[in-house]
């Protein structure tokens, strides 16, 4: 560990006060920053739990924000031995949430998300325009409020702001990259998962990362590098990703298959080099039909069964056997409960599959007449999916209105008679109760 002067060295060199976060103004963050270094494990928590929602609230990023990533990276380098971790999913978090321009298994699209954010210049632009043409005093005001904070250099685009933090990163990643050798595999794993958020850099990464491979043994780590390989390569280098294929571990194994699965959708130009999709999916069908992992790498959160559904999803269109694929996305879905992020998993996945797989239409669409997989999927679904689920959310679309879309039945017993399932006495025409009736004024 550096003493905290060298690691913080430059820190009052900026106008903090000047900075804002998530609460106001930014003059706290320094001595934030100071009790990370700090010697009291407790309170090093209690700092971080401070600067998380300060400088990333519920993920946004504030002009206070990308001033920190410098002082976080010194951190993760040499830092305490209880900060360099935290510093490092700070950082991560810094650079990319849920709500930033990345999909998975495809990974992240920088030139869409710069594309899509507005310049402060921009901005300011609109704001000159809007005041000189408003006539109205209390819009004018908050106009000229506007246009103050954002000329005081504060992020009014939340794809802008974001990217402010993520280029702030990204220019701390040489010196990041060394934590790839650490002695901790913690670091050494939540390193890979960071880099594997910067195509940009990917001439500079993918060969430390393709290196921390050779002799490492813990099997997240190997997880987590091979993912980032996969999001940043356009091909498998030397055939090191297949190579993972027949770990003797499921997790690399999973791994490699989710990795591979990437470079065969978002580079079909690789396919000639790669296994077959059958071979793919096969390894990933594994996976998905036994149980959660007891350790994980970080991507969707963790929810690897999830993100082996979207896998098999995208593998669909490149085997000559897709309901066969489609059948193993069925044996994962039971597992999707217990491992979902979010809550009711299951309905949320249902509509993505349902998109994916049926197309819009205005007649009532005959079981017998699907393909097997399909049947087997709605019949799956019939029996995992609940009243509940159907019924409308405050967040989200309402389930049923997703399945009459696609001229399925919009009623979980509906769903299970037109699947040749037992209702139980339930009519399937019964209407859905309304969720919001406690709430109604009488």
């Amino acid at each position: 560990m550096k003493r905290s002067d060298d690691l913080l060295a430059g820190l009052d060199d900026i106008d903090w006060a000047a900075l804002g976060h998530a609460y106001g103004s930014a003059e706290d963050v320094p001595g934030q920053l100071r009790t990370v270094c700090g010697p009291d494990q407790e309170a090093r928590e209690n700092a971080f739990r401070s600067l998380f929602s300060n400088i990333f609230h519920q993920g946004t990023r504030y002009s206070a924000s990308p001033y920190a990533v410098p002082f976080l990276a010194r951190i993760a380098v040499a830092g305490p031995t209880g900060a360099r971790a935290d510093a490092l999913l700070l950082l991560t978090r810094l650079a990319i949430d849920w709500h930033d321009e990345y999909s998975l298994p495809l990974g992240i699209d920088t030139a869409a998300w710069r594309a899509a954010a507005i310049s402060p210049e921009e901005n300011l632009r609109w704001y000159d325009e809007q005041i000189a043409a408003e006539t109205d005093e209390e819009r004018l005001k908050n106009l000229r409020e506007g246009r103050a904070y954002c000329a005081a250099g504060h992020p009014v685009d939340a794809r802008e702001g974001a990217l402010r933090s993520y280029d702030a990163v990204r220019a701390q990643l040489p010196v990041l990259l060394e934590l790839l050798g650490d002695r901790d595999p913690e670091i050494r794993t939540k390193t890979a998962y960071l880099l594997g958020w910067f195509p940009e850099e990917a001439d500079a990464t993918l060969l430390p990362l393709l290196a921390c491979l050779d002799g490492e043994r813990d099997p997240g780590c190997i997880a987590t590098v091979l993912v980032a390989v996969g999001l940043l390569a356009d091909h498998d280098p030397d055939g090191r990703v297949r190579h993972h294929l027949n770990h003797e571990h499921p997790l690399p194994r999973w791994a490699s298959a989710t990795a591979l699965t990437r470079l065969l959708v978002a580079h079909p130009a690789a396919a000639p080099g790669l296994p077959p999709a059958e071979r793919i999916a096969a390894e990933l069908a594994a996976f998905g039909a036994g149980p959660a992992p007891e350790s994980a790498t970080a991507h969707h959160a963790g929810d690897l069964h999830s993100y082996t559904v979207r896998s098999l999803l995208h593998l669909m269109g490149a085997t000559e056997d897709p309901d066969g694929v489609l059948l193993e996305i069925v044996r994962a879905l039971p597992h999707l409960e217990k491992t979902g992020v979010v809550p009711r998993p299951l309905a949320a996945r249902a509509e993505n599959l349902l998109e994916a797989l049926f197309e819009p239409t205005d007649t009532t669409t005959v079981f017998t007449e699907l393909s097997p997989g399909r049947q087997k999927l709605l019949k799956v679904l019939a029996e995992l999916l609940t009243a509940e689920d159907f019924q409308p959310v405050p967040f989200g679309s309402d389930l049923h209105e997703q399945f009459t879309q696609y001229g399925l039945p919009g009623t979980c017993p509906a769903l299970r008679a037109y699947v040749g399932l037992s209702t139980a006495g339930e009519d399937p025409s019964a209407p859905l109760p309304d969720p919001w009736e406690p709430f109604r004024n009488h």
